[in-house]
This record gives structure tokens, C-alpha cells and sequence, in this order.
């Protein structure tokens, strides 16, 4: 699925600064540019939005509503994606790439149709707004469990180019539908999203019908216990759940919160740093990108390859010392691209929560959150190095310690008082990183034995 990394590492290869910042600009584009422009489009439609007299309770309402979507969106969709992407992967190294397309349309109508049979019922209970509204916000929540699942395929894909000009027309073709219907406040403003979501879903379908043929329209093969794996489904929901339970905790305490819209509550406390944290994640994840899915994915298959060719003792051992060798060194990349930014961040927080407009007693927490979402892309490398060896259980061990660890310890910071909000988080993802390096360098320490000795 790394084929977008060695497309990136050709435009590194012309050696000049240009192609390196044009390589880790698209890099950074496609592995997070979705979750970053997302927020960011959030963000300039309620700037927007407020400059056209839409009311600031309609804006808040709306940010708050689109927040929830993408929340409930991403947990609802996490679990296939991850099960869907290593059934692709399979399907495409075992030669059967006509299996890939019908089966994307049978993960698509159980994740989308799914999530419409259970949101349906649940929207039109809770909320006592109008139906049209009630109807933008069950439309938006199917386009956004679809969009998850085709996004999958960006990083397979070589066209970066192209996926980068239809994320821009995207998200660019949202904020003018939302700014032109903003007269009809909340209803307007999620008319914008759900037009420009829906037109990414389209699009990245579009793209994906063009790299991969099929033969047949619908399949569930994905769904075969003997061609999938289950624990995937159980680690992409942990993780999400994992990611988000910090937030819902937050939004759900009353002493931390205050109700907007029908059932849905916002933190003002703790909401705004930690989203405006994630917008600082794209440099690591351009890194991610480059150096873990093209450099170790390369290595990695290097080594299994001298395995299946039945190569020398003296070899197998030299391409997985190369393995380990990159593995360390895009951990180290992620590492240190992460702290500059960090300590950029330290340096200009202040200054850039005034250029903004926000207060500067978010500061303190706006610190802790940028170190602790780095945290979490360093975490990111590490779950994705142990998806290559196929440590499924070892993964699922991690993120079942980032769910249980992020829920204790940020209930744990409630009871401490203000002072100790965001620590739960980065304590927990910390954590969770620091299992996973002793986890990884363990895997690493018996590769040589798993591999031969404990296949069927």
C-alpha cells in the first residue's frame, strides 16, 4: 500500500531543496492533509461564517455538530478500515487485484448502510431540530464513514498530484457552498460540508476505479474469517476510541462542559488547544510517509524475499539488520522533525494564539497537547512497523493499553483540578509509545525465530 511513498522518493532523488520540500509537502499532504484541511476548512467557515452575520451560536453549533461527525464517523469506520487495508494488501500480493474493486463496494455498503440503520433512529430521537436539519446530519455522518474507507487507498496510490488537487478543489468547493448558503445559518453551513465531503468520496472513487479493475460489481469476500483478520477490526475501533475517549470525557462533565446543540456539549476548555495541536502533526507525518512506508516498507520486503528465495544465513541476517536499520531511522526522522516542531511551537505559541484571536490562557494546555499529539505520530510509526511483521496481538496488547490508559488517567486529571487537564492524554500516549518501542525491539530480537520456526 506504500506505492505513493516511492513516488515521493523519486522527486527526492533529483537532489535538490525544491524537490525536497515539494516531496514532504505532498508527503504531508496526503497522510494527513485530509484530517488537517478538515479542520482547518471547520475553522475558516465559522471565521467566515461570523463576517457574514451568521450568528456566533449557529457557527458554534455547526463546528461543534461536524466535530461529533468526525468523531463518531472515525470510530464507527476504524475498525473495517484497518481490516479492509490489510484484506487489500493480501489480495494485491497474491495477484488478485480484480478481487480489490467489487469488495471496496461491499465494504462501502456495510459501512455506510450500517451506519445509517444504527444513526438514523438515533439523530431523529435525540434532536428536535427540523428534518432537513435532522437529514444534513445523517447524510453527513454516511458521506464521512464512506470517505474514511476510500482514503485508505491514497497512500496505493501514485497519482499524488492529482489526489492533492482534488482534496484542494474539495474542501475549497465546501467553504463556498457553506459561505453561499450561510443565510440559512446551522442548515447552510452543513449543506457546505456534506456537498464538499461528498464530492471527495466521488472523486477518490473515481481515482480508484481507474487503478484497479474488477470483475464483478459487489463482493463481501472481505467478511471471510479465512480471508481477514477480525483483531484488525477490534485494533482500528480500539484505536479511535482510544484517540477520541479523552475528548468525550471532557464534553460529557458537566463541570468541564456546557450544552449547543440537542444532545451534543463542548469543552470550551479543553477543545480548542488540542484541535489546533493536531494542525502541527503534518511535518511527522510527512516524515511517516517518506521514510516508514517507502524506506522500511523496501527493506521489509527485501527481507522476506531473500526468505521465500531461500538466500544465505549470512544474508537474511545482513537485509534484517537493513530492516531494523530503517525501522530506527524513521522512528529517529519522525523524532526529531516532531521536536523541532514542538519546539517551535514552545517558542511561538504565544505569538500565534495572538495572531489567531485566542486567549493566551490556552497556552499551558496548548503545549502539552503539541507534545502529546507528536507523541502520538511517533506512536502511529511504531503500530505501522509492527503491522509489517503481522504483530496483530502485540498491536491489539498497545492500543487496548492507549484506551484503558488515556480513560484512567484523564478521569484521574478531573479529580486533580485545571492545572493537570491535557496530562492524561500525553501520559497515556506516552505510555503507549514506550510499550510499543519495548515491544518492537523485542519483535526485532527474535525476528530470525518467528519467522522460520512458528509459520504453518
Amino acid at each position: 500500500m506504500a506505492g505513493i511513498g516511492f513516488e515521493i522518493r523519486k522527486i527526492l532523488e533529483r537532489d535538490s531543496y525544491w524537490s525536497v520540500l515539494r516531496a514532504y509537502g505532498y508527503a504531508g499532504l496526503v497522510s494527513g492533509g485530509p484530517w488537517a484541511l478538515s479542520i482547518l476548512s471547520i475553522m475558516m467557515i465559522g471565521v467566515l461564517a461570523v463576517t457574514l452575520d451568521v450568528a456566533q451560536q449557529e457557527v458554534n453549533a455547526f463546528q461543534i455538530c461536524v466535530t461529533y461527525l468526525m468523531a463518531t464517523s472515525l470510530i464507527w469506520s476504524g475498525g473495517m478500515q484497518l481490516m479492509f487495508t490489510r484484506f487489500v494488501a493480501d489480495r494485491t500480493y497474491a495477484g488478485e487485484q480484480a478481487e480489490v474493486l467489487p469488495n471496496l463496494f461491499g465494504v462501502l455498503m456495510v459501512t455506510m448502510v450500517g451506519g445509517f440503520a444504527w444513526a438514523a433512529p438515533i439523530i431523529f430521537w435525540l434532536f428536535d431540530g427540523p428534518f432537513f436539519q435532522q437529514l444534513l446530519l445523517l447524510c453527513n455522518f454516511v458521506a464521512l464513514s464512506g470517505l474514511w474507507i476510500a482514503l485508505i487507498f491514497l497512500s496505493g496510490m501514485k497519482a499524488y498530484r492529482r489526489i492533492v488537487w482534488t482534496l484542494a478543489k474539495g474542501y475549497s468547493l465546501g467553504i463556498a457552498i457553506a459561505l453561499a448558503a450561510a443565510s440559512w445559518g446551522l442548515n447552510g453551513l452543513l449543506l457546505g460540508v456534506l456537498i464538499g465531503h461528498s464530492y471527495l468520496l466521488f472523486s477518490f472513487l473515481h481515482h480508484i476505479v481507474r487503478e484497479y479493475p474488477g470483475n464483478a460489481l459487489l463482493k463481501f469476500d472481505f467478511l471471510n474469517r479465512n480471508r481477514s483478520f477480525y483483531s484488525l477490526f477490534a485494533v482500528g475501533t480500539l484505536y479511535y476510541l482510544a484517540v477520541w475517549v479523552d475528548k468525550f470525557i471532557f464534553w460529557f462533565i458537566p463541570h468541564t462542559s456546557e450544552a449547543v446543540i440537542g444532545p451534543l456539549r463542548a469543552s470550551i476548555i479543553y477543545d480548542l488547544p488540542i484541535f489546533l495541536a493536531y494542525l502541527f502533526i503534518l511535518p511527522g507525518m510527512a516524515v511517516f510517509l517518506v521514510s516508514m512506508e517507502a524506506d522500511f516498507a523496501e527493506q521489509n520486503e527485501r527481507f522476506y524475499r531473500a526468505i521465500r528465495e531461500g538466500d544465505t544465513l549470512m544474508h537474511i541476517e545482513y537485509r534484517r539488520d537493513r530492516m531494523v536499520y530503517a525501522a530506527r531511522q524513521g522512528i529517529y526522522e519522525i523524532f526529531k522533525v516532531q521536536g523541532i516542531t514542538v519546539a517551535l511551537c514552545l517558542l511561538w505559541g504565544r505569538d500565534l494564539l495572538h495572531a489567531i484571536g485566542i486567549s493566551p490562557l490556552y497556552i499551558h494546555l496548548f503545549y502539552i497537547d503539541v507534545v502529546a499529539v507528536s507523541v502520538q505520530v511517533l506512536l502511529m510509526a511504531i503500530l505501522n512497523v509492527l503491522f509489517y511483521l503481522d504483530a496483530r496481538r502485540e498491536v491489539l496488547i498497545i492500543t487496548t493499553c492507549f484506551f484503558v490508559t488515556n480513560l484512567v488517567f484523564t478521569g484521574a486529571t478531573l479529580q486533580l483540578g485545571a492545572e493537570t487537564f491535557g496530562y492524561g492524554f500525553a501520559a497515556s500516549v506516552t505510555l503507549s509509545a514506550f510499550l510499543g518501542l519495548f515491544i518492537l525491539s523485542h519483535k526485532f530480537n527474535r525476528l530470525e525465530y518467528e519467522t522460520f520456526m512458528l509459520q504453518n
